[in-house]
């Protein structure tokens, strides 16, 4: 898809979910992945579309959420949010320059930062620091008091281009029902602060919330400045009247797409689109001996890495519809958690090395390796409607059952007893070279 279309199918997109709120961490030898895997995404999605189209995308709450699940995150928890932001803000710090895209802001403490960040990104980046500021502080108001939805803010993401466009990723909890909403704002096609202002609010259905951005509260926003002008008296007066007033169904017009996010843990039938998988492991099936060939003769690399490539190849290349089940693209590189399979190191890694290597390749000209990851996704949907769809419970089976052998691992720890291949003093192995590159000693930015 072009990234035109790509824009109008998602610029004006409204919509929400439910995100399961969870605490915890990232476990190191998960987040450091993480952060090398987000890198060459966002490589790879502005080599192709531009730096434009991979705000669009970080504003499209589906595609978001797939991105985190492709990453060995949970699936269908808050926690995508958080992990997310911080791998892309530790992974595109060493190439914020090269890219022109800068990442600022998190949670807690580091997103009541980000005015002061964008300030100082100015005077070196050449933007308008106070205006970024500005605006910083403005979208977290608008949702923290313009729409009250029982969500306190916690986290405060803000990426910006070195042409200033930028998109802002905030996110709320309701610590009493365990329930989290994301809002995604983004500054192409923004006419209004106050009037309807998001491209998407993300979060649990609780009922109708009073969103006073919405435009048919124009004539309410207009009220409450009359109100306030003509003093204290006319308020009691009009709460009164209020009080023996029933409240009217205010959801009317169209529906906004809904993408729920159910509390269970484990990945379901039902949380995943057969016709979709069967065309992601088909395609790795057929494209895989065409495209990979000297790829499959490198040890320890064959068909399960490629069918990751597969799911990972759509997260870059796919159209905004085929995000409407997250819980997909978990079965690329299992989860954290254990579901809907223990993390496959080897695989995760070796799926790390052949994008490396394919971003690498066409930064310097050669873009045939790249376009071979794209082929995969293109034949993916040519085969969707053939055959019939994989046995799913086998499929989760095979998974669990391979995971020792496939360095499988959770937040518990490994899964099974792995013997490791005996190593002479110094020998590492090329992940774990990866990964001797990838953190500068007390700094914890990623290196390239």
């Amino acid at each position: 898809m072009q990234p035109g279309l790509y824009n109008r199918a998602m610029g004006q997109r409204t919509g929400s979910a439910d995100l399961s709120l969870h605490g915890g961490r990232v476990p190191t030898w998960l987040g450091e992945r993480m952060t090398r895997l987000s890198r060459v995404l966002t490589e790879a999605v502005i080599l192709h579309y531009g730096r434009d189209e991979f705000l669009r995308r970080l504003a499209h709450p589906f595609w978001f959420q797939s991105f985190g699940a492709v990453m060995g995150m949970d699936w269908h928890s808050s926690g995508i949010t958080t992990s997310v932001m911080g791998a892309l803000k530790r992974g595109l710090a060493p190439l914020e320059r090269e890219l022109g895209l800068y990442v600022c802001g998190g949670r807690g403490r580091h997103s009541r930062q980000t005015p002061r960040e964008l300030v100082r990104l100015s005077e070196t980046a050449g933007l308008d620091g106070d205006g970024l500021a500005r605006t910083s502080r403005l979208v977290a108001k608008v949702d923290s008091a313009a729409i009250q939805d029982g969500f306190d803010l916690y986290l405060h993401s803000f990426v910006v281009t070195a042409d200033g466009s930028w998109v802002v990723i905030q996110q709320g909890m309701n610590p009493e029902h365990r329930q989290a909403r994301r809002y995604h704002w983004l500054s192409q096609g923004l006419r209004d602060f106050v009037e309807e202002p998001h491209t998407a609010i993300d979060g649990p259905e609780q009922g109708t919330i009073l969103n006073l951005t919405d435009r048919r509260a124009a004539a309410a926003r207009q009220a409450q400045i009359e109100l306030l002008s003509d003093g204290p008296d006319r308020v009691v007066g009009c709460l009164d009247g209020l009080r023996t007033r029933p409240i009217g169904d205010l959801a009317t017009g169209g529906e906004a797409p809904h993408l729920s996010m159910p509390a269970h843990h484990e990945v379901r039938l039902t949380d995943v689109a057969m016709r979709r998988l069967r065309g992601n492991l088909a395609a790795a099936a057929e494209r895989g001996p065409h495209d990979f060939a000297e790829l499959l003769l490198v040890p320890g690399v064959g068909a399960r890495t490629v069918e990751a490539l597969a799911l990972v190849s759509e997260v870059v290349h796919g159209a905004p519809c085929r995000f409407s089940d997250p819980a997909r693209f978990s079965m690329a590189h299992g989860g954290k958690d254990g579901h809907p399979y223990p993390v496959p190191l080897d695989v995760y890694d070796h799926t790390l090395r052949v994008l490396r290597d394919a971003v690498d390749a066409a930064k310097l000209g050669n873009a045939e390796k790249l376009a071979a990851i794209r082929r995969l996704d293109a034949q993916a949907r040519g085969l969707e409607s053939a055959g019939q769809d994989p046995d799913f419970a086998r499929l989760l089976a095979q998974e669990k059952r391979r995971s020792p052998e496939l360095g499988g691992r959770t937040v518990f720890g490994p899964a099974g007893v792995r013997r490791e291949p005996a190593r002479r003093p110094g020998n590492r192995t090329q992940a774990e070279r990866d990964d001797r590159q990838l953190v500068l000693p007390g700094l914890g930015l990623a290196k390239q």
